[in-house]
């Protein structure tokens, strides 16, 4: 077996483990309270959701191998700094084994915002991950409000709404 032939079947076997998870999971819908979370950061220490609350979260899951997740990466970026002084944060969930593969990804597309990892997919199964990239959009009060599954190029104008849409509540 060839190198493109084995990455594209371990591509394949992830995103059927990926939809047999979301089969399993119960759906997280708006205007749910946001499963809270602890993951271990790319830089800095362990990170909760529960303690974003005040803040306007999106949560957005990524992988290497998502080729609209690469392309999304540098609208979040956008999106983070320009909001997160008015109240937002953007939390970056890896759901790649490999956690060097993750990091060397982040650094390469410069991204800004915090980048967590759920090596074990126990979050990206709570949140009914079925669909690369996902996003999840959280108020100030811990509710999810928006959720997004997949990407094609403008919806950063949605997200961006979105979020303006939350921080004026």
């Amino acid at each position: 077996m060839d190198l493109t032939s084995s990455r594209l079947r371990r591509r394949a076997l992830i995103a059927i483990g990926l939809a047999a998870l979301a089969a399993a999971a119960p759906a997280v819908t708006p205007p749910a309270l946001a499963p809270d979370f602890t993951l271990r950061a790319l830089s800095g220490p362990n990170l909760r959701l529960a303690e974003q609350r005040g803040q306007v979260v999106m949560v957005n899951f990524w992988a290497t191998w998502c080729g609209p997740c690469r392309q999304e990466m540098p609208h979040l970026n956008r999106l983070y700094e320009k909001y997160r002084g008015s109240g937002f944060t953007l939390l970056g969930i890896n759901v790649d084994d490999d956690t060097y593969k993750a990091a060397d990804l982040a650094a390469k597309l410069a991204v800004k915002f915090p980048v967590l990892f759920d090596t074990d997919k126990r979050v990206s199964r709570v949140y009914d991950l079925s669909a690369m990239p996902a996003s999840v959009l959280i108020d100030r009060d811990g509710r999810v409000r928006y959720r997004h599954r997949g990407y094609r190029s403008g919806f950063e104008d949605t997200y961006e709404q979105q979020i303006r849409e939350l921080l004026k509540e």
